[in-house]
């Protein structure tokens, strides 16, 4: 892969005519700086960490300048996904009402008052926890693969590379298996993240209520609980989605994929959790909207059904590729600084596995 020099990683897309080969596109695209480190030369050391909003930006143009390969792996890897994940297809709706009723029973057992919202949540965390066990093998595979096929399109735009589905099949058989290992792990994560919120919760509500607080104390406790818990949960999402980027472009996976993407990030989290934000309103505010014009009949004999759930479906894929692109970029940015910082260079490991692949098919 071709390798520039700069000072940061960010895109600028020349205005190139619209017709003409991929060779006149790939110099049409500046790579103002070396995601891969400095050549060697004495360069003036002036950097800054992208902020959210140029993630964004930078994040549109890649999508600009490969946007057919980016549409293609939404179409074919995440719309089935999100398809599926819409529409709770796979989750058992006595399954769903037994362990609701389970967690509102713990619920009231703890000393929390059983208002709507405090229904309505065990509702989505029983939602929520047997719609992800039920897709699993979908997220192992299908959104893995988009996961991986999103990393390999921005490293190669960062590269001016253009980039190859047989070359990224062949990259992708090498490194599956600690793109899995990975995975594995930070579903660990997030599962330890939930299962020590419900216990922190059952167990702050249950001292509460034992020495006799009014319910409405025990409901601002609960509200201050979760309030703390989204902020830890979303920097452990984060350093979730970075490590399964590190994973594709290092060669480290696992447990070190998560430490490394903890020190990678540090000082850059805010810029994380903006980019999280962003991401996670988006999702939900497609998801309530399929919840309340697709999956609930609440207006109309329901024939708009036909067109606004697969275009609700489309909305969701991109959103779920715009936040698998900024994770990358976002990655980046990090790598960039603390290379440059330390004046180590780390060899990308996509590139050495594209050279062995291209000598394996001569």
């Amino acid at each position: 892969m071709e390798v520039s020099s700069g000072h940061s990683p960010r895109i600028k897309l020349s205005r190139a005519k619209s017709e003409g080969s991929e060779g006149t596109h790939l110099q049409g695209l500046d790579v103002e700086s070396s995601v891969y480190g400095g050549s060697g030369q004495s360069q003036a050391r002036q950097y800054h960490y992208m902020n959210a909003l140029e993630i964004l930006r930078e994040t549109v143009r890649i999508l600009r300048y490969n946007l057919s390969g980016f549409m293609l792996i939404a179409a074919l890897l995440i719309c089935p996904v999100s398809a599926i994940t819409l529409s709770n297809a796979l989750v058992d709706q006595s399954m769903l009402k037994r362990l609701t009723v389970r967690l509102v029973l713990v619920a009231k057992s703890s000393g929390l008052p059983l208002r709507p919202f405090v229904k309505h949540s065990c509702q989505k965390f029983s939602e929520m926890a047997i719609s992800s066990a039920m897709c699993f093998p979908l997220f192992v595979t299908l959104s893995l693969l988009s996961k991986a096929a999103v990393i390999y399109s921005v490293d190669c735009t960062y590269s001016k590379k253009r980039a190859d589905s047989s070359m990224f099949f062949v990259i992708a058989a090498k490194i599956w298996r600690r793109i899995v290992v990975t995975y594995l792990w930070t579903c660990m994560v997030s599962m330890s993240c939930l299962t020590l919120f419900v216990v922190l919760l059952v167990a702050i509500c249950s001292v509460l209520s034992i020495i006799r607080v009014s319910e409405t104390l025990i409901v601002y406790a609960a509200l201050l609980e979760g309030l703390v818990f989204s902020v830890a949960f979303a920097n452990a999402i984060i350093i979730c989605n970075i490590a399964i980027v590190i994973c594709v472009l290092e060669d480290v996976s696992g447990p070190q994929a998560l430490f490394r993407s903890s020190s990678l990030i540090k000082g850059q989290t805010h810029v994380g959790l903006l980019i999280f934000l962003g991401s996670t309103i988006g999702m939900a505010f497609v998801q309530g909207l399929f919840e309340h014009r697709v999956k609930v009949l609440s207006y109309g004999d329901g024939s708009s059904r036909i067109w606004e759930g697969p275009l609700l479906v489309i909305m969701y894929s991109f959103l779920v590729l715009i936040d698998s692109m900024m994770s990358a970029v976002f990655y980046f940015s990090c790598r960039s600084h603390s290379m440059e910082a330390s004046g180590v260079d780390r060899q990308p490991i996509l590139e050495s596995m594209a050279i062995s692949a291209e000598s394996m098919d001569i």
